[in-house]
């Protein structure tokens, strides 16, 4: 059994086919799905898929949609949301995104307040990293959350990863290990301890090698473990049994926790 432990499912890239998306999903052998929210206009999407047997969310403000957020509002609307929806998997999808510096210091006051408020209500954090592994891992580190959580879509050095493993995290491996030319990041992939990854798809974004330009989807997180096990010379089935266990005690999937 697969699980797909980051997929953006409510997103309008899927509203004209969304049943069926689920069902080439199952086809492919992925039971469970975790959604991540992005900003607040999105969160009602989001609790609605969580309604599904098959779904898990999570709700927080993303740092690629900042001129989207108001801090104070959103924040107290996600406090509020966090207590009036204890089936809330984790807070995320939150973090740090170099790639926009004229947002830099926004976006850590924003990610701070959603890792206090993880802390708060003793939740795991999804972590949108992107070029700031080091200062995002030195941040988490300071804080000491009880839950730790997910690194998504990690892309970097063995070193960088070992900071969050040491810290309790684990890292979201997704598309991009399907690419040849991601040398250091499938030596990372390679050298990661059992208990220190998950599969993920980033669907609709993040296609894997061959699909450019093409909308993802979780289906494809099938393909992903296949890559995976041949970089770890694990079988597919290994991959899949310690991803989906590392999920299950991520999210609190206790369905996946008793079978």
């Amino acid at each position: 059994m697969l699980i797909d432990a980051h997929c953006h499912l409510d997103f309008s890239a899927f509203d004209q086919d969304r049943d069926a998306v689920f069902a080439a999903a199952h086809t492919a052998g992925v039971s469970h799905f975790i959604v991540p929210g992005t900003t607040r206009k999105r969160w009602q999407q989001v609790l609605a898929l969580g309604e599904r047997s098959d779904v898990s969310v999570c709700l927080g403000l993303h740092p690629y949609f900042m001129e989207q957020h108001q801090r104070d509002e959103d924040i107290l609307a996600l406090e509020q949301a966090l207590y009036s929806n204890p089936q809330v998997a984790a807070v995320g999808e939150c973090g740090i995104d170099a790639r926009f510096t004229d947002s830099w210091e926004p976006q850590w006051r924003l990610f701070d307040d959603q890792l206090r408020l993880a802390k708060q209500y003793k939740l795991p954090v999804v972590v949108h990293c992107v070029q700031a592994n080091d200062k995002v891992s030195k941040r988490l580190r300071q804080l000491v959350l009880p839950q730790a959580g997910l690194i998504h879509a990690f892309s970097g050095s063995i070193e960088q990863a070992q900071k969050f493993l040491d810290g309790g995290f684990v890292l979201g491996l997704g598309g991009a290990v399907t690419y040849e030319r991601a040398q250091r990041l499938r030596r990372t992939v390679a050298a990661l301890p059992n208990d220190g990854f998950v599969l993920e798809t980033d669907s609709p974004d993040m296609p894997l090698s061959g699909h450019q330009g093409e909308r993802n989807e979780p289906q494809y997180v099938a393909r992903v473990c296949r890559v995976v096990a041949t970089l770890r010379n694990q079988t597919e089935e290994e991959v899949a049994a310690h991803s989906s266990a590392n999920a299950a005690r991520l999210f609190n999937l206790k369905a996946f926790q008793d079978s």
